[in-house]
């Protein structure tokens, strides 16, 4: 369902008692992120990331909380030695 302007009316009892949960996303759905994915491949677009290994994961956090990510983390896990 896409975003609502009005309050969700329900019963809370009903909710409770079944082990329901209501949840939301901004990602949207699968559909949704293969086209936009299209779109991008059509356009030549492509994302601005930088790369990190495992052990460098501790230290992106800190830059996270920092506010200092110019690009979005992606985690090299392949190429990262965590057997050792």
């Amino acid at each position: 369902m896409g975003v609502i302007n009005t309050p969700l009316q329900f019963l809370t009892p009903m909710v409770m008692l079944g082990r329901k949960s209501i949840t939301g996303s901004f990602v949207g759905s699968i559909k949704e992120t293969e086209e936009m994915l299209e779109f991008y491949k059509e356009k030549g677009l492509s994302s601005m990331i930088e790369v990190v290994k495992m052990d460098y994961v501790n230290k992106a956090f800190e830059r996270l909380e920092r506010n200092d990510v110019r690009y979005r983390f992606i985690v090299d896990v392949a190429g990262s030695r965590i057997d050792q």
